[in-house]
């Protein structure tokens, strides 16, 4: 990992110019290494670039976000610092939520979009007890017990063993403060629901077909919405396909940045 501006670190892989960088924004609460199986594939044949997201992995837990569209300026300045000038855009999850505000606020720079497992619509009351809740939560227990209570949830039931203890590992390593702080951003996000009308790029909607926290029909009214988009539906897979379902997942994303390469 290298650091950035003393706070943020990322990983940097590939060399080939000729292809569209792929930037990669992860989920809460796991760290680039959620991006493992594309970084290895993809890297091959393209830059890519996959930030520890601010509070998360090797980048520090202060400044705490405080506001959700920081995540997205954080990746607007290192993309800025690395000469990164146009690129597909990629998030799960609330990486998902990240590359949504990063296309409202950089969307001139973006020349594709990709939206796994997650949702375009702002925070309800509940969910925003929910999640000041669980931030709460997290500052008085650390991240085990909830790391544990959601993994089968994260990942399905019948996922790979090696996969589910990756994906625990990464929620119990995630500093509690850094987590906290962004269920709290996170609680007062905006509502991409209307930008996703008005995106005029590619853009490649993909979900897990058994993905209880965002369901199939999010997925399928993303799709609906975004005037260029394409919609895949992965089986055998909860929220975190990528790292369930490997070699599916990295076939849609490989169709769509074919796509993207020849139209840029």
């Amino acid at each position: 990992m290298t650091p950035f501006q003393e706070f943020l670190a990322y990983t940097d892989k590939g060399t080939d110019t000729s292809r569209v960088p792929l930037v990669l924004a992860h989920g809460h609460p796991f760290d680039h290494t959620m991006w493992a199986p594309q970084i290895a594939e993809f890297s091959a044949t393209r830059r890519v670039i996959a930030p520890d997201l601010r509070g998360y992995g090797a980048s520090p837990h202060t400044p705490a976000v405080t506001r959700f569209t920081r995540f997205a300026q954080d990746i607007e300045e290192l993309l800025d610092d690395l000469k990164v000038e146009t690129f597909v855009l990629a998030g799960l999850s609330m990486g998902g939520q990240i590359a949504m505000d990063g296309y409202r606020r950089f969307g001139d720079r973006v020349r594709g979009l990709v939206l796994a497992d997650t949702f375009p619509a702002a925070e309800n009351p509940d969910g925003k007890r929910a999640r000041d809740a669980m931030a709460d939560r997290l500052l008085e227990e650390g991240m085990r017990g909830y790391a544990d209570e959601v993994l089968d949830k994260m990942v399905a039931p019948y996922a790979d063993a090696e996969v589910k203890a990756h994906v625990h590992r990464m929620m119990t390593s995630a500093p509690p403060q850094g987590a906290a702080a962004a269920l709290r951003a996170r609680a007062e996000r905006a509502d991409h629901r209307d930008l996703l009308t008005r995106v005029t790029v590619p853009a490649l909607v993909v979900v897990g077909a058994d993905d209880l926290y965002t369901p199939v029909s999010d997925a399928q009214d993303m799709h609906a919405a975004l005037p260029h988009s394409t919609l895949r539906i992965i089986e055998g897979a909860a929220h975190l396909p990528n790292l369930e379902r490997p070699a599916e997942f990295n076939e849609a994303l490989g169709e769509f940045l074919a796509r993207v390469d020849a139209t840029s």
